[in-house]
């Protein structure tokens, strides 16, 4: 660890506009004096601090004597000299546990126990050495908010720190080498003497992606805590129900996110807020139409926690606080259809069993309904599948540090695989008839319905981590009523 910035911390000149002043010599004096010293000393290794060490073990395992490189990324240009907030890349995140922009995480064969660990990344300027802080409109303290120093991140998170300046000697010399690619570019220029094959960098990406698979215990009590900030914005949406059929969608998005970002980080994925014949487009982020009495809405809605990660959860629910007969049936069928999926998932399941067991049901449903052109046998047959027309999507995905998580895992260990204890994943049946849609009556045209909860797999079944949220026809209406 060190901690000496000097001759690093301010090599480059400060990221300015050009429309800023010039300071005098005399404001730069002045400016470079009289602070006093903030670095905090109350820092002690933290909970996930000390389980993103065993994450880095187990990576450390699956690639002997080879340099591992993972960044975090750096900002993102939202409009001309405007950026995105920074989101650090989710692997990044789980092997470090540290939210920093501009982040590098390198794992270094030591040739005896594995791998050393060193997080490179850009600290606090000195302010008694530079001007960057009151000058830098990216990493200044006074433009932008503090950043840690080496020193304290070290302590926080338990691994050795470096300055991001450092970095390009660290990664110079004839080792094998990995990077997890699709954040930050820049760092395949710095690998000049490496050997680096882009082949072995997907292996690398899919390994991190299939160590996520199953949650540690840490990460199952961070989800359970996004869920239960997303169940109370729902219900913050459904107490201003008349803001939201006077305003409208927005004010569906706009409530649930006040929530997201007073108790969790942000929203984990754009909030689909869909009232009316909108529920019938799967994503659909618009958010711009009215919420009408007599329609449904479909909130599709999930908090990305502070330590990122998030809930995904969807609940359709009448805007005038009672079903319909006939949305009641199509919602029940769907209810029905989630709750066979739910229960078709145990240890060792094929992951598709979920979705297979919660098509069978709904395949029915529509048969009864007298919905379908062919027979209910006829339509389930994989070179027929024509109920698909009103399903759409799979009912499954994994959850965790991203919406879709684990996505860079292979087919074989993930959507071909079987599912096994610690896996957290969706069950999301829907049903989705079009509102030009002339195969079906045209009462039901233009309405969308779909539930979505977040199911643990534990040893022995599920457990429904959402399911404090009322999903019943009655428990929906009680819901609202309250």
């Amino acid at each position: 660890m060190t901690e000496n910035t000097a001759d690093t911390a301010d090599s480059a000149a400060p990221k300015t506009a050009s429309h800023d002043n010039e300071p005098s010599p005399k404001l730069r004096e002045f400016m470079n004096s009289g602070w006093a010293d903030s670095e905090r000393h109350d820092l002690a290794l933290s909970d996930v601090g000390v389980w993103a060490a065993k994450r880095r073990d187990a990576l450390s395992q699956a690639f002997p004597g080879e340099r591992l490189v993972i960044p975090a990324g750096t900002y993102k240009v939202r409009s001309n000299d405007t950026d995105y907030v920074f989101r650090p890349h989710t692997d990044y995140v789980w092997l470090t546990g540290n939210q920093t922009s501009d982040a590098v995480l390198v794992l270094e064969p030591n040739g005896t126990s594995g791998h050393d660990a060193v997080l490179y990344f850009r600290p606090r300027a000195d302010r008694a050495q530079g001007e960057e802080f009151w000058r830098d409109r990216m990493y200044g303290e006074l433009w932008a908010g503090r950043r840690p120093s080496l020193t304290e991140t070290a302590k926080e998170f338990g691994i050795e720190t470096r300055h991001v300046d450092q970095l390009a000697d660290a990664l110079k010399g004839d080792v094998p080498t990995r990077v997890r690619r699709g954040e930050d570019e820049s760092i395949a220029s710095l690998l000049s003497g490496a050997r680096i094959d882009q082949l072995k960098d997907g292996e690398l990406s899919a390994t991190l992606s299939e160590l996520r698979l199953v949650k540690d215990a840490y990460e199952l009590e961070q989800l359970r805590d996004a869920v239960a900030i997303t169940h109370r914005g729902f219900s913050d949406v459904l107490a201003e129900m008349d803001k939201v059929r006077q305003y409208g969608e927005r004010w569906i998005e706009g409530t649930f996110w006040r929530r997201a970002r007073a108790e969790g980080n942000d929203v984990g994925y754009t909030s689909i807020a869909a009232a009316g014949p909108h529920a019938t487009t799967l994503h659909w982020i618009e958010n711009d139409g009215p919420v009408n009495d007599g329609t449904l809405m479909l909130l599709d809605m999930g908090v990305e926690n502070r330590q990122l990660y998030t809930a995904d959860i969807t609940r359709t629910l009448p805007v005038n606080g009672e079903f319909t007969p006939r949305q009641r049936d199509l919602y029940q069928l769907v209810l029905d259809a989630q709750n066979a999926g739910i229960a078709a998932l145990k240890p060792g399941a094929a992951f598709r069993s979920g979705h297979e067991a919660a098509m069978e049901v709904i395949v029915h449903g529509l048969d009864a309904m007298e919905l379908l052109p062919v027979s209910a046998e006829e339509a389930l047959d994989p070179q027929s599948r024509l109920y698909q027309r009103y399903t759409l999507h799979g009912v499954s995905h994994m959850l965790g540090l991203d919406v879709h998580d684990c996505s860079a895992a292979r087919s074989e260990t993930y959507r071909q695989g079987t599912v096994q204890p610690g896996y957290v994943l969706t069950v999301e049946p829907g049903l989705y008839f079009q509102s030009d849609d002339l195969t079906v009556p045209e009462d039901l045209r233009g309405i969308g319905i779909r539930i979505e909860d977040d199911v643990l797999i534990t040893s022995d079944g599920t457990e429904n981590l959402s399911d404090a949220m009322p999903r019943t026809v009655e428990g929906l209406q009680n819901w609202m009523a309250s």
